[in-house]
């Protein structure tokens, strides 16, 4: 798209001859023949640059361009002042104004077209840095408002699961802590918080009477409750923007030695932030009430978890959960 270039000049001598020095030049010409009608046209078409002469009746070119600058719509528009005058209180008062350029008549025709080039590059590359700079804004914007759907999401999956309240957050918050021990990268980080969060989305699938069930589950209702890592699966792997945060959700009820669900992985076939969650998830549910029974100990958790390493757990991730749960209490957080 050409830049487009509004010719203020109260001289109609003064407006053709310019327009005949620029017109091969590819650019979309406007003219105004006064300062009022520059600015009624600048906001109208919101030019790339603006050539002001400086002498005119009525309203001259010094205040055309403060009011000009003075405008918050049209204030970045870029102004080359042209004139007759070449004495330096003229070219000062012209900068002050808020002139970008200041050339004086006679003008050489070359010199003309190269400083437009100059100014019309700038300003391009300038709006595109805003426009870069707009998009990121509101992006950043967007994936704010995805994280609040999710923590939403599940903060209410919390609720119908009956658990214990902040279990999710809990458990995200110790598994983001563990990962960054382990080294895990600032993306991966961010696709394990969401997809933390979201570990038990796949319980939506599973019914009422299974998930808040009291008693022991029969062996044909622990066959429905096992297929939530599935459902999970089915549920966020359409959605492009969480497919990266999917480890979680399908994988955090696989164990280290092959015998977990939905697919039996073994070892480090399972997904590491899934490995770090396994373990943070037990741990808060066993030091946790649930309406089946009473909190365990925190050092009876800790057995279970050191029986646990090498047959449900990843041993090295077991290993600096001790490490990190010991820093936590000498440090009291």
């Amino acid at each position: 798209m050409p830049s487009t270039i509004l010719i203020v000049d109260d001289e109609a001598g003064g407006r053709y001859t310019l327009e005949s020095i620029l017109e091969e030049q590819g650019y979309h010409i406007e003219m105004a023949e006064n300062g009022r009608e520059a600015l009624e046209k600048a906001r109208q078409l919101l030019p790339d640059v603006i050539l002001l002469d400086v002498m005119m009746p009525d309203m001259d070119g010094f205040e055309v361009c403060q009011r000009v600058r003075k405008d918050p719509v049209l204030a970045e528009i870029p102004i080359i002042m042209l004139t007759a005058l070449d004495d330096r209180k003229s070219f000062l008062t012209g900068l002050e104004s808020g002139a970008d350029d200041y050339i004086t008549k006679p003008y050489d025709r070359h010199e003309l077209r190269a400083r437009l080039l100059g100014i019309t590059r700038l300003n391009r590359y300038k709006k595109l840095l805003d426009e870069r700079a707009n998009i990121e804004k509101v992006h950043e914007q967007l994936l704010a408002a995805y994280d609040a759907t999710i923590a939403g999401w599940s903060h209410a999956l919390d609720l119908r699961d009956k658990e214990t309240e902040g279990h999710s957050q809990r458990v995200t918050d110790l598994s983001e802590r563990l990962a960054r021990m382990m080294g895990v990268s600032e993306v991966d980080l961010h696709n394990m918080r969401r997809g933390a969060l979201l570990h038990d989305i796949g319980k939506l699938g599973v019914p009422d009477s299974i998930l808040l069930k009291p008693d022991k589950l029969t062996e044909e209702e622990w066959d429905v409750m096992r297929k939530h890592p599935q459902y999970a699966y089915d549920m966020i792997y359409p959605i492009e923007y969480l497919r990266p945060s999917l480890d979680i959700p399908y994988s955090h009820h696989e164990k280290w030695d092959g015998t977990g669900y939905p697919r039996g992985l073994k070892g480090e076939e399972i997904p590491l932030t899934a490995r770090i969650f396994a373990v943070m998830d037990v741990w808060d549910a066993l030091t946790s009430d649930r309406p089946y029974r009473p909190a365990w100990s925190e050092e009876k958790a800790f057995e279970y978890i050191r029986e646990q390493s090498g047959k449900h757990f990843d041993p090295r991730v077991a290993e600096l959960f001790f490490k990190m749960m010991d820093e936590i209490r000498d440090n009291g957080k």
